[in-house]
């Protein structure tokens, strides 16, 4: 336990801790820009300077062990024109572009400007200028904007083991991105937007697609419906002020009918029919004996990254669509002929808490109706800018009701926002259907985490082993377990971005905090809306769902005929840029043994 001093104050900490966080703990805010605790530690802006007595030059704080009879200063005159010459330095290669920035006001460098009191440029000279990438469908790079805090390099690599980012080039020519500094899309990019969510500036963004909605919204000879993914109803609110995981439902219906949309449905309704195809889809591979696992195919990031590092594991992908595309395929299909619409006319605006939705919609298999499933996605960022130019003040909303037939949905399609949210809606009805028995207890403890986390549930004659992966990284190290031998699953559920959708690419982006843990449960406590509202729901199975029910009974038949396979199901290939050695696959096509 060192004992230290830091201006003036006494105080004792764990060996290895940082001065920074020792600081931190004596409620002392020493400024940092490229630190995100626990994940990116670089020391690369040098904006967390402070002076130790006894030596010629300042520290780094993040960086800096605490030791024994250390004696740290961090407000001195000295420290603090030192801080702001780093931040000046930073913004003579920095484009002025704030007024028009995506980041405007939610800018950390713009935040260190203004608590540094920097009203001019005293450092000019040559600046570097990089064109903008945004080739790909979802993730705009302004390299201009880089301030090398390498933030997006360690997000890509540890948690997302994607690791498409590096540092290109040496010193003042140095900047953030993929090799030659290329485009995303000659990368096997997933496009989950966690490098955006982690990116203090804006050199880093989701395609804008509010244009082509206003265009859309604008246009008398189009039928515009929208769909709203479960985990906005509790993200939303942050940006107008609400505390978090704040469920805004009502008020958010209200909002979209005010923008002008023609029809405001739940994208929890296409979560459910997604629930009920899904659990047909595991029942028959416990039927035939594999193969195993099957994994969850809700999230686009994930099956992108499955496609591009394990194409052998294709077959074990869920065929079903998306939420997102199965509302899209039912939308130019069974609701226009609900509402007797030509398809041609219905325009389907997604508002997803992801940015890989817009890569999703894209994709060529997304047709099967004739007509492309979804037309564009709004982040729910975007949906944000869209009720701020239009004036609508979501506190001032009345709460009004999504509209029908697709409008209800059941609490386990509310809580495929969250981490584990779509295993357990699978379960509640994959037991049933399995047993044919009514299930009591409706809720799964065991498959919510905050964090990686497997079980075995008993359903009848089968003992079911089932894990939930949050994140890419996690779910890389869970497939090379089950290649290796080490691990046995039957279903398993993967979603690209930490704490699942709720902390999506797209979501709010929280800098109250550089913790990197404290950001991920910052995301959690959003599910907390989720699964309240879970709780209030008359109907907490989604083949209960009357909705539903009447959608088999009119229009589909039953899961997995012959229309829900040609509109719901969906293929992929494999996008693999190189070819390792491949592991050893244990074989998994053996029958579920019985309890």
């Amino acid at each position: 336990m060192p004992r230290l001093w830091i201006d003036g104050q006494e105080l004792e900490v764990e060996q290895g801790v940082t001065v920074l966080e020792a600081a931190r703990k004596i409620g002392i805010d020493i400024p940092t820009l490229c630190y995100l605790k626990d994940l990116n530690a670089p020391a690369s802006c040098r904006v967390c300077l402070v002076q130790v007595e006894g030596r010629p030059t300042m520290d780094p704080a993040c960086v800096l062990e605490a030791q024994e009879n250390m004696h740290v200063l961090t407000h001195t005159p000295e420290v603090v024109a030192a801080r702001k010459q780093m931040v000046e330095l930073l913004l003579s290669d920095h484009p002025f572009e704030c007024l028009t920035c995506e980041r405007n006001l939610n800018c950390e460098l713009q935040r260190l400007a203004k608590r540094f009191g920097i009203r001019d440029i005293r450092l000019e000279g040559s600046r570097n200028h990089f064109p903008v990438d945004d080739l790909s469908p979802s993730v705009v790079r302004e390299p201009d904007k880089c301030i090398r805090c390498r933030r997006c390099i360690s997000i890509c690599e540890y948690q997302q083991a994607v690791g498409i980012y590096r540092m290109i080039e040496r010193s003042f020519n140095a900047v953030a991105g993929p090799a030659f500094n290329g485009s995303l899309m000659e990368t096997p990019c997933i496009y989950c937007g966690q490098c955006i969510t982690v990116c203090p500036t804006g050199a880093l963004r989701e395609q804008d697609s509010t244009a082509r909605v206003w265009e859309a919204l604008q246009n008398p000879d189009l039928h515009v419906i929208v769909q709203t993914a479960p985990a906005i109803r509790s993200t939303i609110g942050e940006e107008f002020g609400y505390p978090i995981g704040t469920d805004v439902t009502g008020k958010m219906v209200a909002a979209l009918k005010r923008l002008g949309f023609d029809r405001v449905f739940d994208d929890c309704f296409g979560a459910d029919v997604t629930i009920m195809e899904e659990a047909r889809e595991l029942a028959e591979r416990l039927e035939r004996g594999g193969p195993f696992p099957q994994f969850t195919a809700c999230c686009p990031s994930w099956v992108r990254f499955c496609e591009s590092f394990y194409p052998d594991l294709i077959d074990n992908l869920s065929a079903v669509k998306s939420p997102q595309q199965i509302f899209g395929a039912l939308a130019k299909t069974y609701y226009a002929r609900e509402a007797g619409i030509d398809p041609a006319r219905i325009f389907v605006v997604s508002i997803m808490p992801c940015v890989s939705k817009k890569y999703e919609l894209l994709r060529p298999e997304m047709n099967a109706s004739g007509f492309r499933d979804v037309d564009a996605e709004l982040s729910t960022r975007e949906f944000a800018q869209m009720l701020f130019q239009a004036g609508i003040d979501l506190r001032k909303m009345p709460d009004e009701a999504y509209d029908s037939p697709m409008g209800y949905a059941s609490g386990a399609g509310v809580i495929f926002g969250s981490t584990g949210g779509v295993m357990e809606a699978a379960l509640r009805t994959v037991y049933e259907m399995l047993t044919g028995e009514e299930l009591e207890q409706v809720e799964f403890p065991e498959v919510r985490s905050e964090e990686y986390k497997d079980a075995e549930i008993q359903m009848g004659q089968y003992r079911l082993k089932a894990a939930v992966a949050r994140g890419t990284g996690e779910a890389r190290r869970l497939i090379e377990a089950v290649l290796k031998g080490e691990k046995e699953y039957h279903f398993v559920e993967v979603m690209a971005c930490p704490a699942g959708c709720v902390g999506g690419g797209g979501q709010p982006i929280y800098i109250e905090t550089n913790d990197w843990n404290e950001q991920v449960a910052h995301r959690s406590r959003r599910a907390g809306g989720l699964y309240e509202q879970d709780r209030r729901k008359e109907f907490r199975k989604s083949h209960t769902n009357p909705s539903v029910i009447k959608l088999y009974q009119d229009f589909l038949g039953h899961p997995g005929s012959d229309l829900a396979r040609q509109l719901l199901h969906t293929s992929y290939v494999s996008r693999k840029l190189y070819a390792p050695e491949p592991l050893p696959r244990k074989e998994h096509k053996q029958k579920v043994q019985p309890l």
